[in-house]
């Protein structure tokens, strides 16, 4: 965690944060989740902008895109759920850090592996909270 953070540094951001938004993956899950967060399906051209200097920088955008930016349609399960967290958004400062998300955690032998600056959950705990989130739900990372 860091107060300070900065694009590809690896931490999360230390701070209280506002989740605006949910995606999940139509054709992995059995069903639309439930929650009161504004809710849509992915779709294969997702991705958000991780290029500090972009003007879409830490923004949903549609692949092809010219500048770096994150697929959002992964081949593994990272991103079957992901809930956008209200960092460095309102406003967002250029390489303050970017696509800080919930997702879905990857399992290793020892429990979960580590993000690079997100909050990952096990799927089905993920699936589980989802309908306890809302737009006036806060996330608190740190003390």
């Amino acid at each position: 965690m860091r107060a300070q953070k900065h694009e590809g540094d690896g931490a999360s951001p230390r701070g209280v944060w506002p989740l605006r938004e949910a995606y999940y993956r139509s054709d992995r899950l059995a069903s639309r989740p439930s929650t009161s967060l504004p809710l849509r399906a992915l779709l294969p051209e997702d991705g958000w902008c991780d290029a500090a200097g972009d003007r879409n920088y830490n923004r949903r955008i549609r692949h092809p895109y010219d500048a770096s930016a994150e697929r959002l349609w992964r081949d593994d399960s990272l991103y079957d759920v992901i809930v956008v967290v209200g960092y460095n958004d309102r406003p967002c400062q250029q390489g303050r850090g970017s696509a800080i998300f919930i997702h879905v955690a990857r399992e290793c032998p020892d429990g979960l592996e580590p993000t690079e600056g997100c909050i990952a959950l096990r799927k089905r705990d993920l699936l589980r909270l989802l309908p306890m989130l809302g737009p006036a739900t806060m996330l608190r990372v740190g003390d």
